[in-house]
């Protein structure tokens, strides 16, 4: 292994926070959608996008994507608050990469599934 895979594997390495973050299925949807869509989009909007994530959920993973700098939040100061999430120009550059993730599970999905339950159908170990 070279060294930079070392430090990257490494439990203080910077970089594992920032993929802990990506790993996050609800920050790879919304960072799918923010990227799809030419405007930005507002809380409920992505909520509706993004099927089956918690109010609760949705609000993490945006903190967090906000956080790191790859999901900006504006506030527009009417009544009630209006608030917009669009992707920053770092956002885009990690959209790209869950695009080609997206791309990979749409075109890899039944060979996973044959796989599962190929698995399944196995005998289980006895020990």
């Amino acid at each position: 292994m070279d060294t930079d895979s070392k430090i990257t594997y490494a439990k203080d390495c910077p970089s594992r926070t920032v993929l802990s973050v990506l790993a996050n299925k609800w920050s790879l949807y919304v960072l799918g959608v923010l990227g799809r869509n030419d405007r930005p989009l507002r809380f409920t909007e992505l909520r509706r996008h993004v099927e089956g994530v918690t109010q609760k959920s949705l609000t993490q993973a945006l903190r967090g994507l906000e956080r790191d700098g790859l999901v900006g939040r504006t506030v527009y100061p009417v009544i009630p608050p209006r608030v917009e999430y669009a992707l920053t120009d770092l956002g885009r550059e990690a959209e790209a990469l869950t695009t080609a993730i997206a791309d990979w599970s749409k075109t890899n999905a039944a060979r996973v599934q044959t796989a599962r339950a190929a698995y399944d159908a196995r005998p289980a170990d006895r020990g």
